[in-house]
């Protein structure tokens, strides 16, 4: 059964605002991606914290991706839900892993290894989310 979404297809519900996060949400309102790392470990990380997970060092410092990534695990829903979804870990070229949705793309076809680049979304209330499409003209 092939299956495919964009992301209009699915409302995505209002994510959960907290001060450590809010910098990531101001860069995905202006279309970055950006994530967390370490000045003492070196080590990146995600979701974002002011205290490194790894080292716990609080010299974090924020980071812009390039938005490309590969898909590390994935899982597709079709049962209980309106609208199919896939979601996927993506880790990304700079090394943190981040959960999010894979869009545009026929959901059968989705593998592991496989090349994405983020792309964002509205959720409800207005926050943008960053969801992934397949890579155009990037082998796996």
């Amino acid at each position: 059964m092939t299956t495919q979404a964009t992301p209009a297809a699915r409302k995505m519900p209002a994510p959960l605002m907290n001060p450590e996060a809010q910098p990531w949400f101001d860069a995905t309102a202006q279309g970055r991606l950006t994530y967390k790392q370490c000045g003492s470990c070196g080590k990146s990380h995600h979701p974002p914290r002011s205290i490194c997970p790894h080292c716990f060092s609080d010299a974090t410092q924020w980071k812009t991706s390039t938005g490309l990534g590969t898909v590390y695990s994935c899982s597709v829903l079709r049962r209980g839900t309106p609208v199919p979804y896939c979601i996927a870990y993506v880790t990304l070229d700079e090394g943190v892993t981040m959960l999010s949705n894979l869009v545009d793309c026929d959901f059968d076809a989705v593998r592991i290894g496989m090349r994405v680049k983020v792309r964002f979304t509205e959720a409800d209330g207005g926050a943008k989310m960053p969801v992934f499409a397949p890579a155009e003209g990037r082998a796996p």
